[in-house]
């Protein structure tokens, strides 16, 4: 625990990207209701993640962290939830086979409501109105009343969050896990016309699994194939949210972020002397940091110093986020500048956030060729560089959107407006997130046997 911090500092700290709430008598009173519920995670199993991402950091292990852009109250069901935790482990079962290491599985789920926006109004129809932050901050609806930030929606995000969870710890040990069923459902998906490079694959995996039946090990005599770990995380963006959830842990005394698992600081609210970064200094949780074009070297070394001063392994994540064609002009300099100060971090590749572009149609999209070229540069960097490049961050559901442009089932430009439900940012759909887990298992497999050649 760093010595006289409090889960209030951040309120002496400038704040970005969060709500000015015009009713302060309403914000405290949801505060305070709030800060009387049961925490969404506990210490335990943020310490459980943190070893774990450690392992992932020396290549160990490998982390996918992928979900919503951002959680929707309308949207809400156990049918989405269903499908994206499902896609989520077919993916890691692909992940698994092609890195030879456990796949750490980090849902964007259970509590990602608030983003940040590159404006605070917009402007339609010549009528000038707050930006929608998330529904946990204020409503879609482009009207006064639904823009206007409620803190009682904080409530409605907490009660969402703690269903989601309920749902997905069910999923994980209630069977729906089992490995034989996840990888059926990959089956599935390679027997598509043009699925043949990725049908091998997919065969080898079968085999194998075949194999470890014949040898007695099953869901009967071996409980890990039939149940996995999944955490959760977001971006802690809304601070009064996480304060009111933070909680002391009984065994060590650590303030821990009862909100999720895992939380990150975004690429806008990564000031070294701001509120995010204050706050998320103090608590025990893993700590992610977006790390994007404008990072400096001189930012990392603050940020790297502030947010893990012990330099404690698993702690503290950074997730690149540069765009296609632009991972070779920052990553090698904030790799150096973490060697130089000798730090543990794990390093991520957030290949979304960078490939944003405006289609022909209007629609904004993601070229699923630019996701995939981002995600290939960012292995080729660290191979260049001795480094190990430790896991992936998709923003991902596992409904059948057409949000993102191309892959396999090859989504145009003028089928944007079929399913476009994203409330902001494009999402892959089921089939784009499972073909990027095959194309990411032909890096992971290419690296390891080469590691291989180099250790004979």
């Amino acid at each position: 625990m760093i010595q006289g911090w409090t889960k209030s500092d951040w309120r002496a700290k400038p704040r970005v990207q969060m709500p000015d709430y015009p009713d302060q008598g309403a914000l405290k009173v949801a505060e305070t209701q709030l800060a009387k519920y049961p925490p969404l995670v506990f210490a335990g199993e943020a310490r459980k993640l943190k070893k774990q991402l450690a392992m992932a950091a020396e290549g160990k292990a490998f982390l996918l962290q992928g979900g919503d852009c951002a959680e929707s109250f309308s949207e809400f069901s156990a049918d989405n939830i269903r499908d994206t935790f499902r896609v989520m482990l077919q993916m890691a079962v692909v992940l698994t086979y092609g890195a030879k290491v456990p796949v750490i599985k980090v849902g964007r789920m259970a509590g990602q409501f608030a983003k940040p926006r590159s404006a605070g109004t917009e402007v339609i129809g010549g009528v000038e109105l707050p930006s929608y932050r998330g529904d946990i901050i204020n409503g879609f609806d482009f009207d006064a009343t639904s823009r206007l930030p409620d803190p009682q929606r904080m409530l409605q995000a907490y009660t969402q969050s703690a269903a989601s969870l309920n749902l997905l710890r069910a999923f994980s040990t209630g069977g729906f896990a089992d490995i034989h069923r996840v990888h059926s459902w990959t089956l599935g998906f390679a027997e598509h016309d043009k699925a043949e490079r990725y049908r091998e694959l997919s065969n080898r995996i079968a085999d194998a699994l075949d194999f470890m039946t014949a040898a007695g090990v099953n869901a009967d005599t071996a409980h890990t194939l039939s149940t996995v770990e999944f955490y959760t995380s977001h971006e802690a963006l809304l601070l009064e949210y996480e304060e009111a959830l933070c909680r002391i842990d009984s065994l060590t005394g650590q303030p821990v972020a009862g909100s999720g698992h895992m939380i990150w600081i975004g690429d806008r609210t990564r000031q070294p002397d701001g509120a995010h970064v204050e706050f998320c200094k103090g608590v025990l949780n893993p700590i992610g940091l977006k790390c994007g074009p404008s990072t400096t070297a001189e930012d990392l070394k603050i940020l790297m110093a502030k947010l893990n001063p012990l330099n404690e392994p698993g702690r503290l994540t950074l997730i690149a986020r540069f765009g296609a064609g632009k991972v070779g002009d920052h990553l090698p300099r904030l790799i150096k500048t973490v060697k130089s100060e000798g730090a543990n971090v794990l390093w991520s590749c957030d290949s979304m956030h960078g490939n944003t572009i405006k289609a022909a149609s209007g629609y904004k999209t993601r070229p699923f060729e630019s996701v995939l070229r981002e995600v290939r540069e960012f292995f080729e960097i660290h191979k260049a560089e001795g480094t190990i490049p430790g896991g992936v961050h998709f923003e991902m559901t596992g409904k059948d959107v057409t949000e993102c442009t191309g892959g396999l089932r090859a989504v145009k430009d003028e089928d944007l407006s079929d399913r476009y439900h994203t409330a902001c940012d494009p999402r892959l759909n089921a089939s784009q997130s499972l073909e990027l887990a095959f194309l990411v298992a032909e890096e992971l497999t290419s690296r390891r046997e080469e590691n291989r050649r180099i250790a004979l």
